[in-house]
């Protein structure tokens, strides 16, 4: 650990600069974790992995080790251009400086790809964003292996009574689950939060019959718009439609309108984006 926060911290001094916290950069140090992160994702040499915010390419030189091609996608352009160096004679890995956030995964594989996983060591403030971003793509990922904040670890795995929309958006798509939970001080710089590794298995349909997935998710944030009013008031607002109508739909769905957001199944959700659709 110690040479690895060695390694980290003589970069960024050679860089003359510092992490950024604007961008959620904490660089991982602990070398153990980087095991658990592989074997999690079982790469072989036929894999294609695509790597959010590589940071110094810590993780990304195991991938390179472990996996057939890494695509590395990192919005720091000084990053980029201090990664293009230290990696360059590694003919697997194709680096990008782009934002993930307005980037879809079309435009990063090669055509003729029908599969690839993603591995990386989330950014703190895009890891929910990204996540949806890749399931809710049209070319899905099989398997997805990050680190991010414990808190957001937590709330992909949440049930009812305690749902809420990232938990709805990872289980519509995937089975996640949480594979090791890591202290602050793996990182550098330390934050003041705890991390967890979450290995999420992607479903080749939906968990759920949903109709339309516009539809559906339109429902479920009109139902966490705000989470603490009864759904008839949450829906008839986010969906601009009259009380009534929603005492109608929620009826017809078997469901309490007094019932909140965060009680609602997966199931009930699905349930009521059909009902909704066929309304319209």
């Amino acid at each position: 650990m110690v040479s690895q926060l060695s390694k980290v911290k003589e970069t960024l001094k050679n860089m003359d600069r510092r992490a950024r916290k604007g961008l959620g950069q904490h660089f991982l140090v602990d070398s153990s974790y980087l095991k658990t992160i592989s074997a999690k994702a079982e790469l072989s040499k036929g894999d294609t992995v695509i790597e959010v915010g590589p940071g110094l390419g810590v993780l990304t030189e195991v991938l390179l080790e472990e996996a057939g091609h890494v695509i590395a996608v990192e919005v720091d352009a000084a990053l980029t251009n201090a990664l293009t160096r230290a990696l360059s004679e590694s003919p697997n890995l194709i680096l990008v400086n782009a934002d993930i956030l307005k980037t879809t995964p079309e435009q990063l594989l090669d055509a003729g790809v029908t599969s690839y996983k993603v591995v990386a060591n989330l950014p703190y403030n895009i890891a929910s964003p990204v996540l949806r971003r890749f399931l809710e793509a049209r070319f899905k990922p099989s398997l997805i292996v990050v680190m991010v904040q414990r808190e957001v670890a937590k709330n992909m795995m949440a049930k009812a009574p305690d749902m809420n929309l990232l938990a709805i958006g990872v289980q519509l798509y995937g089975r996640p689950k949480i594979v090791r939970k890591v202290p602050p001080d793996a990182f550098y710089p330390r934050p003041k939060v705890e991390s967890a590794i979450v290995r999420i298995d992607v479903y080749n349909e939906p968990s759920v019959e949903v109709g339309d997935i516009e539809t559906f998710f339109r429902i479920a944030r009109a139902g966490f718009g705000n989470k603490r009013k009864q759904l008839r008031n949450s829906l008839a607002h986010g969906l601009d439609i009259s009380p009534k109508a929603v005492e109608e739909l929620l009826h017809k769905a078997g469901i309490s309108h007094q019932r909140r957001a965060q009680t609602i199944t997966l199931n009930e959700w699905a349930i009521m984006s059909r009902l909704f659709g066929g309304m319209q």
